[in-house]
């Protein structure tokens, strides 16, 4: 193949390349595409014939054949300043399609690459801060972000959340002082960001009484709420973080001049019927529910998840089990959905349920191998417990997490520079694979239709409980597989019997909340070195317990992978 000779295009082939170029940027990717092939075909030689073929293919969805036709351009013209801009921008719109995937593993080297060539993208570097804080490489999220904000700055833009993402990976690196501060001065330059004021509202929830005694966490984020009533998503950002904190009354209480001011908005409407349900004032919340469920959020799976929750509350089952069957339909793989679907069927006493949920056979409880060159299995633990109860610097649990009466480590656990960390998490994906390869393959099952050679971490945390502390039973949202790993456990837990059962994980619960009296299916009593897994779909939790010492796991949350060191297959 020639080397920096490129031909010019002449003037009918320009004419040709300047009509491909027209259709691609209206939209008209398939015939810009024939177009820009029949080109590289009739001049072989011009690097922007390659180069306009590298960006239909990609429109088209060709990424690898894109990328050879990118590479052919720059062959034929080194270190062309258009074609590298066009293939840098080309390589960050698929960084960032892999990242709205979650695809964190495989778009960080995307997104490095189309950097090399095109380094002034604000958006590309902010892609690539998400990805490097949710791969838990903290110093390089924060370094990203910052370059971010520095272009951002160049072109006279100052972006608020860029600072938001920066105080956020401060949060999650323990420099809670920094976040705070960052926090505070953000909110007092953008009053009206609502990301902000979530931030500071969570950090003050969380580390106020070391850092803030005597504070109102939601203090800041009310004063600007009240100040700025045609803000939506400052209100709806408030209302929702009421709500997590269980302080539905509050919220109830700032919905009635909202609701007022704007009669018939179904998002403030959704937030009372919530608040009312919570509150217990479920005559109010049950025509709210119904007069939504008619227009367009009926169907959304998140509101049919409340609805259903809300027909749990009120013993109506078959609607429970309808708003579940909707949400399945619309996305099958909502584990919520499959969890309160599952739920109806068991109190419809439908052998359905052991179908979905089969606990003894899809909760696993595995024997993790200590990591080489760290000695047994005892002293990996102790230096494991060491090093996370550095990390469970928060006072107290997030907002928005079902933990009480303990702390959880902020961000990714994993992914973390420090090597007992990495050493932990190369042992329990090896404990995960054993445990997905025992498994069965069932392509009419909602778990078991996705297993794959492997998994793709989605989330990690450790969790730190203190005496009768429970964890209340939950579901994750975002995973396929969970998982509870055992690091150190009070004496209450290691010695009780099958009659106390304290400190025990439970399957098959559901959420307090929705006051259904059915006990859980399946008990395990925790051992250290040992984790729990099971489909995130299975409601799970941790029975009270009340020795001295704290209960402390490992926790994560996994999707299907057919490679052990990068997803190739998202569940979406």
């Amino acid at each position: 193949m020639p080397s920096g000779r490129s031909q010019a295009l002449g003037a009918a082939d320009a004419e040709r390349f300047r009509r491909a170029l027209g259709l691609l940027q209206s939209g008209h990717a398939a015939e810009a595409l024939a177009i820009a092939e029949s080109l590289a075909r009739h001049v072989p030689d011009a690097a922007d014939a390659w180069q306009l073929l590298g960006m239909c293919l990609a429109e088209n969805g060709r990424r690898s054949q894109a990328d050879a036709a990118f590479d052919r351009a720059l062959a034929l013209s080194p270190a062309n300043p258009v074609i590298l801009r066009n293939y840098g921008v080309s390589l960050a719109r698929h960084g960032n399609a892999l990242r709205g995937q979650g695809e964190w593993e495989a778009a960080e080297p995307v997104l490095r690459r189309a950097l090399s060539m095109a380094p002034a993208q604000p958006a590309a570097w902010t892609d690539l801060g998400v990805v490097l804080r949710e791969l838990g490489r903290l110093d390089d999220a924060l370094a990203a972000f910052r370059k971010a904000a520095e272009l951002a700055r160049a072109k006279g833009l100052d972006e608020p959340s860029l600072q938001d993402a920066i105080n956020g990976v401060l949060a999650d690196a323990g420099r809670t002082t920094e976040a705070l501060a960052g926090a505070r001065a953000l909110v007092a330059r953008h009053p009206g960001h609502a990301p902000g004021h979530e931030t500071l509202a969570s950090l003050l929830w969380e580390s106020g009484d070391r850092f803030a005694p005597g504070e109102d966490p939601f203090a800041a984020f009310r004063a600007a709420a009240l100040a700025q009533p045609g803000n939506q998503p400052l209100q709806l950002a408030f209302l929702r973080t009421l709500l997590a904190a269980r302080r539905a009354e509050e919220a109830l209480e700032l919905l009635g001049p909202l609701r007022r001011r704007d009669p018939g908005n179904a998002m403030l409407d959704w937030f009372a019927a919530d608040a009312c349900d919570a509150l217990g004032l479920h005559e109010d919340a049950t025509p709210l529910y119904e007069r939504l469920a008619t227009g367009w959020l009926g169907d959304v799976p998140d509101f049919l998840n409340a609805r259903a929750r809300h027909a749990f509350r009120t013993r109506d089952y078959d609607l429970a089990a309808g708003c579940a069957g909707r949400v399945v339909e619309l996305d099958p793989r909502n584990q919520e959905g499959w969890s309160h679907l599952g739920t109806a069927w068991r109190l419809a006493g439908d052998e359905r349920e052991h179908w979905l949920f089969d606990y003894e056979r899809l909760v696993g409880f595995v024997e993790v191998a200590p990591p080489p060159g760290f000695g047994d299995g005892d002293a990996f633990l102790q230096r494991l417990r060491a090093t996370l109860e550095a990390m469970h610097g928060p006072g107290r649990e997030p907002v928005n997490q079902s933990v009480r009466g303990g702390t959880q480590t902020p961000g990714q656990l994993f992914g973390r520079a420090d090597p007992v960390i990495r050493a932990a998490q190369d042992a329990l994906r090896a404990a995960v694979e054993r445990w997905v390869a025992s498994l069965p393959h069932d392509p009419r099952h909602p778990f078991l239709s996705h297993k794959r050679s492997s998994v793709r971490f989605v989330g990690s945390w450790s969790v730190r409980l203190a005496a009768s502390g429970p964890h209340s039973n939950l579901i994750p949202p975002l995973g396929w597989a969970s998982s509870a790993s055992y690091v150190a456990l009070p004496a209450d837990v290691l010695d009780g019997g099958a009659d106390s059962r304290a400190g025990w994980i439970q399957f098959g619960q559901p959420l307090e909340e929705l006051g259904l009296d059915l006990p859980p299916r399946r008990l395990v009593q925790p051992r250290p070195g040992h984790v729990a897994l099971f489909p995130s779909c299975t409601w799970h939790g941790t029975v009270p317990f009340s020795g001295p010492e704290p209960r402390m796991t490992i926790a994560f949350d996994m999707q299907p992978s057919s490679r052990p060191d990068g997803p190739r297959e998202p569940l979406g």
